[in-house]
């Protein structure tokens, strides 16, 4: 399964979004899950384990609870992937910050003449 198959569903873009901002542990992800999208604990851990497979999602026991944190592993094949088309975006960035850092700069000597 290719990465964006994996990403490509919501409910497994959720939970990398929420893995994103720290380890939880299951029931945690379960929960939220579950009141966001309405579906089963069941199908909760079945997404769970298509991102451990994939490579998106890794697991830890610790004493009875399993926790899960973001693995790297999947976001490199995206970011691989994505990195043929940076060209597109990335000047536009680098103009961008020299804009907003002309502007800063414009703005400082126009408080210092004040």
């Amino acid at each position: 399964m290719h990465a964006f198959d994996v990403l490509g569903n919501p409910v497994r873009r959720r939970i990398v979004e929420l893995l994103a901002e720290g380890e939880l542990a299951s029931g945690a992800v379960t929960d939220v899950v579950r009141e966001e999208f309405g579906i089963s604990q069941p199908a909760v851990s079945q997404h769970l384990r298509v991102l451990r497979e994939h490579g998106f999602a890794q697991v830890r026991v610790e004493g009875n609870r399993r926790l899960y944190a973001v693995d790297s592993q999947g976001l490199r094949e995206v970011d691989e992937w994505l990195d043929r088309f940076r060209r597109f975006w990335s000047g536009h960035l680098d103009a961008l910050a020299t804009e907003l850092a002309r502007g800063k700069r414009e703005r400082r000597l126009k408080e210092d003449h004040e």
